[in-house]
């Protein structure tokens, strides 16, 4: 029976190219001069920490890393902005998660809409993965097709179509 997968994953070394690229771009920048702005990627818990001086900077240090992102070819949506903390002084810490896996409320809304589309094809969560199946492969592509047009706020894939 034709099946295919939705996940949500993102490149690795990609993004830490992505990173290593903004980090530079703001040694560069006129407004970024003599200024204390960090950028510590930690690859195991997934999570980018900016620290700087202000709020502005740290709006800035998020439009360069979203804007470097899409060209690369990554969907910004897998950053989880946190709030903003003040740190030891008069600094701004900023914490960004980067979301993969699928959860479990973002595959219950995935699922809903497959039914919603009242297709034969049937959805199941594994871990964190969502798999469809159907007897027929143009029901497949019509879920997959609406699947990226809809607004699910995370990025997907799909895998393993056979």
């Amino acid at each position: 029976m034709p099946s295919f997968d939705i996940v949500s994953k993102i490149d690795h070394q990609t993004l830490d190219n992505v990173i290593n690229v903004v980090r530079k771009e703001i040694i560069t920048r006129y407004d970024f001069r003599d200024s204390k702005t960090e950028i510590d990627f930690d690859k195991k818990a997934m999570t980018l920490t900016v620290l700087t001086e202000n709020d502005m900077r740290v709006e800035a240090v998020e439009d360069v890393l979203r804007s470097r992102m899409i060209k690369q070819k990554l969907d910004p949506l897998s950053l989880d902005f946190g709030k903003k903390q003040m740190a030891s002084g008069m600094m701004v810490r900023k914490e960004i998660k980067i979301k993969e896996g699928i959860d479990k409320e973002a595959s219950k809304k995935i699922i809903k809409h497959i039914k919603d589309l009242k297709t034969k094809a049937e959805a199941q969560v594994m871990d964190e993965q969502v798999r469809v199946t159907s007897k027929k492969i143009d029901e497949l592509q019509a879920v997959m097709a609406s699947l990226r047009g809809a607004n699910l706020e995370l990025p997907i894939q799909f895998t393993n179509f056979k």
